[in-house]
């Protein structure tokens, strides 16, 4: 199946880049799980079993919260910079 632009209108072009951009920010929310996943993971647990031991769910759960405060801090620069950028041209 062939998009032809000419026949799309603005109302679907919207709604096509709505779903577009959803599938894309869930896609960046499954890798930056994974991304903190396997760092903590791989940081906090010494010998895998079937079970963490009380000190590794601390571990992983500080390790997750360093993480995300991070990955804050980056996005919000990053989305600042972009205004900069944009306010420039």
């Amino acid at each position: 199946m062939s998009l032809d632009t000419q026949k799309i209108d603005s109302s679907q072009r919207q709604q096509i880049m709505a779903t577009v951009q959803q599938q894309l920010a869930i896609q960046h929310a499954q890798e930056l799980l994974q991304k903190l996943s396997d760092k903590c993971f791989k940081a906090c647990v010494q010998k895998p079993g079937s079970t963490l031991s009380s000190s590794e769910q601390k571990c992983i759960s500080q390790c997750s919260d360093r993480y995300m405060e991070a990955w804050n801090v980056v996005s919000r620069s990053y989305a600042d910079r972009i205004k900069r950028e944009q306010h420039r041209h």
